[in-house]
């Protein structure tokens, strides 16, 4: 776990995880970040040099908690996952957009592909940190910021369940056409990823590829507190 990010990155079970998104939609990557790089992160939350906004969920209906997006430039070791997951990922972005009917032009390097962001107006950086303490939540919502929009993003649980805190659970549903939605309760253990879709994604059906609409939340902390990273590939307008 102190090796560096890219080889941890080549580390994870990926057939595995490619087999759990075609599946469900998601999949949990098994423990990424050390528990000290866990608490340096949390830690960061008030240190407002970091961020470039802060967000109040019940202000705006979003739920009840806080997160902040972090400003340019990002903490290095953020920098460095965001590349090596992306780059493990863009294979698979352009599988989904192929069975879609989407152009698969998302490039091999994530550099390449913020660089598509920054000319189409999308300029900020979207990694964010949460923070949810006692009664807390977030409603099912989608992170799409600007007409560019990679198909897969990441969470990172940053404190022990049951420890920490209790309650908290990452939720997912998913509707799929002319039937009810689907509902995906995913168990995390501290500084482990849940990777997932941001919007849609493609499901195998009797004639072809069809498209289902995903959407993510965070069910109410019973107890404690309970911080959480979002990695998001695309910036922000």
């Amino acid at each position: 776990m102190t090796s560096p990010v890219p080889s941890r990155v080549d580390a994870l079970d990926w057939p595995r995880i490619d087999a759990d998104l075609a599946t469900r939609g998601c999949a949990a990557t098994g423990v990424l970040f050390t528990p000290k790089e866990c608490a340096a992160l949390a830690a960061m939350y008030e240190q407002p040099q970091h961020f470039r906004s802060r967000v109040v969920m019940q202000r705006h209906g979003f739920g009840q908690g806080e997160y902040q997006y972090f400003a340019n430039p990002l903490p290095s070791k953020l920098v460095a996952f965001r590349s090596a997951l992306y780059e493990r990922l863009a294979p698979l972005a352009n599988a989904w957009a192929t069975a879609m009917g989407q152009p698969a032009d998302y490039p091999p390097d994530h550099a390449s592909y913020l660089d598509r962001c920054h000319a189409a107006g999308q300029l900020r950086p979207t990694p964010l940190l949460l923070r949810y303490d006692e009664g807390d939540y977030n409603c099912l919502h989608q992170d799409l910021y600007g007409d560019l929009q990679f198909p897969l993003q990441l969470t990172v649980l940053l404190n022990r369940p049951g420890e920490d805190f209790t309650g908290g659970e990452f939720v997912l549903t998913e509707q799929r056409p002319r039937m009810q939605s689907r509902a995906e309760v995913v168990p995390l253990a501290q500084g482990e990823a849940v990777i997932f879709a941001v919007n849609q994604r493609p499901v195998a059906g009797t004639r072809g590829s069809y498209r289902v609409t995903m959407r993510h939340g965070v069910s109410r902390v019973r107890s404690g507190r309970r911080h959480t990273l979002g990695l998001i590939f695309h910036d922000a307008r």
